[in-house]
Formats: C-alpha cells, structure tokens, sequence
C-alpha cells in the first residue's frame, strides 16, 4: 500500500512529534539540546513557521507549529533533522541514521485542541517521571509562558493572547491550565492523530478542513468513509 502523503496546511496548527530510531537517545549532552533549538529557531524564521510549544525529550520532541505555506513545515524538518543527525554524528563519532523514519504530525482545530495540545506538550516529563512539575524541566517553552524565560525560539498563539488581558494574567490562566492537566480521551486522540496522520477536530471542521485538500483526513472504514466525533 502506498505511503499516505502528510497532511500539511497552511494557517493551521500542527502538532509534531520527531523520536529517535528504535528509541535510541537523541541527546546526549546539553549542547545537544541546544544546538537542535538553535536549529529550529534559525529554520522556523527561515521557512515562515511560528512554533507555539515544544519540549525535548531524551528520545524525540514535540512541536506545535504553525506553517505560513504548504511548503514550509516539511522543507523547516528536513533541514533541521538533516543538520541535526550531522552534528550529532560527528559529536559521538558515529554514522547511520538517528530518527525513526519521517516526522510524524496532525491538524489540529484550533479553538478546541490548541491549549489542551500546548499542556499536552509541557506536561510530557511529568508524565515521563522525569519532573514532578512542568515548570521544573528546562527543555520545553513551559518556562517561556509563565514568564519566567524569554524563548526566542516562541511565537504565541493568537489564542493564547485571549488567556488574559496582562501578561501576570496570562501567565496565571495558563499556568492554573497545565496545572489542570488533559484528559485521558485528549490524551489519547493528540498521540493517535499525530502518530496516523489525521486531522483532529469535530465533524464539521474535518468536513470544512476536506474541501481544501484531495488527501484523506480520517481513516476510513470500509464503505463510505466517516469522520469521528471525539467527545471530551
């Protein structure tokens, strides 16, 4: 069966989710860390992506992005993970491949998973048992929206300007927000819809989302295809 095309849209959000082959560790020092957001920041202005949140694992990352054209996602990866496996190889002396296959993303709808997909993403070293709080791990942009680090790599989300009129008030909704946590169904329909390639969203944004491109965005059973509804 022939390899299903990514789905990329322009002005939408997307969450992306990068690992390293068979679970390998990607990092192994801090520059390492440093060098792939050097990397994405230097690539996100080049190819026009406003990343709204990430965070490094030790074997992958998140981002939730926003790409300006069809093109600019892919082409902001490519060069960032071809840049990246370089360095790195040369850093541990080692040759081969370093992801596991291609980067896997979804669409998502806006005003019902942006922030639910941005505390998804802070609270991934909580969950990982690697940090009790998510203010507490230095390698996401969790720090950056509480105000307490300025991440150049960051771009808001209009939406998140709409957490609160001041940046004190800002900082406290999305803070008490992470706090809240996500839901298990949340959970569970980010990690599948990024890991599958399909966009997230209720049945009339999927439906709306369809008319702009020829590619699938729901899996479809046998028969006449469907679109979900996710309940939260």
């Amino acid at each position: 069966m022939a390899r299903l095309a990514r789905l990329t849209l322009p002005g939408y959000p997307h969450h992306i989710i990068q690992r390293g082959n068979n679970r390998q560790a990607i990092f192994s020092s801090v520059a390492d860390r440093e060098t792939l957001l050097e990397l994405l920041c230097e690539n996100a202005k080049k190819f026009d992506v406003a990343v709204h949140a990430y965070v490094l694992m030790d074997n992958h990352f998140h981002l939730l992005v926003t790409p300006n054209s069809e093109t600019g996602l892919p082409q902001m990866m490519q060069a960032v993970g071809r840049r990246y496996v370089r360095f790195f190889n040369g850093a541990q002396k080692r040759t081969g491949t370093l992801w596991e296959g291609r980067y896997k993303s979804t669409l998502i709808q806006t005003d019902r998973y942006l922030t639910a997909c941005m505390a998804y993403i802070d609270l991934n070293p909580v969950r990982a048992g690697i940090s009790v709080h998510a203010h507490d791990y230095p390698w996401s942009s969790h720090g950056h929206y509480l105000g307490l680090r300025t991440d150049k790599l960051i771009t808001p989300h209009a939406l998140f300007w709409n957490l609160g009129n001041t940046p004190f008030a800002r900082e406290a909704a999305y803070a008490e927000l992470v706090r809240a946590g996500v839901t298990l169904v949340q959970q569970q329909a980010l990690t599948d819809a990024t890991l599958r390639g399909w966009a997230l969203g209720e049945r009339e944004f999927v439906a709306e989302l369809q008319k702009r491109t020829t590619r699938r965005l729901v899996k479809c059973s046998a028969g006449r295809p469907s679109i979900p509804l996710l309940k939260m």
